[in-house]
């Protein structure tokens, strides 16, 4: 599951990593494991922790160990529609004028 289409318009690492946690849930993931989930390095990942987590978009946890979540408005609603990728864009016109 990816992040909701509003949270993409951001650098490539900090898109990935949300990604990654979202597919991770109620679960979360440690930085060893973002790191392993994610191609870039770890100052890449680090700083877009660091960006995430002053937009508010990932919860941090510290209990035995440091374990990152995704904010709950950036997972996508599992029941929500969906948009068929595979209608086409004159199919969209179509629909839209009423033929």
């Amino acid at each position: 599951m990816a992040a909701k289409p509003e949270y993409r318009d951001r650098p490539d690492v900090e898109v990935a990593l949300l990604d990654a946690l979202v597919d991770r849930g109620d679960e979360g993931m440690t930085v060893l494991e973002l790191r392993a989930a994610v191609d870039a390095d770890i100052d890449a990942v680090e700083e877009g922790l660091s960006a995430l987590k002053e937009d508010s978009l990932i919860i941090v946890e510290t209990d035995e160990r440091v374990r990152v979540y995704a904010h709950e408005r950036v997972v996508p609603d599992p029941e929500a529609e969906v948009d068929d990728p595979s209608e086409s864009l004159v199919d969209a016109i179509r629909d839209r004028i009423g033929l």
